[in-house]
């Protein structure tokens, strides 16, 4: 289900787009932290909150015109289960170069084409928590679901930050 999205398809300003699949536990946080943004989140009309799944190109309508996009996701480094990692701009690129996902890779390329279109995001922070487990099941670790908190806390900061800066220039 895609949250924030009107029947007008203006593009917000801000995107805070969750990915992952729910179907296999850790990999779905960043969708599980979009649902406690949308229920707990009280957000400008500048901000639309995505359950992204695992759309890959097809979010490219959804996001042309976003200048700043917030990505909630399963982030596997070398870390413990539920670390919370924060990646900006020129980090993220890099990490999406090595995924290994197929959103991951989608979300990539969605990235290049909105550049094609000269219609690029012009800052782009992903925030996420090293996963424990990647297996068949709906429900998240226990250390992940511990964390969950703590990366739905960051993604407020930082979507509050931008919106100040919105509200500033608007």
């Amino acid at each position: 289900m895609i949250w924030g999205i009107s029947a007008k398809m203006n593009v917000a300003e801000i995107t805070v787009l969750g990915v992952g699949n729910i179907l296999l536990g850790d990999e779905g946080v960043g969708v599980r932290a979009v649902e406690q943004l949308q229920l707990s989140g009280e957000f400008s009309d500048a901000v639309q909150l995505l359950d992204g799944g695992t759309l890959g190109m097809e979010l490219l309508r959804f996001l042309k015109g976003t200048k700043r996009l917030l990505l909630l996701d399963a982030v596997q480094g070398d870390q413990t289960p539920g670390n919370l990692y924060c990646l900006r701009n020129s980090e993220v690129e890099a990490h999406l170069s090595g995924a290994l996902s197929v959103h991951d890779l989608g979300l990539k390329d969605v990235l290049a084409v909105l550049k094609l279109l000269e219609a690029p995001v012009e800052e782009v922070v992903l925030l996420g928590l090293q996963p424990q487990t990647l297996a068949v099941g709906m429900e998240l670790s226990a250390p992940v679901a511990a964390a969950l908190p703590d990366l739905v806390q960051a993604a407020c900061v930082q979507v509050k930050q931008w919106q100040t800066e919105v509200a500033l220039h608007g």
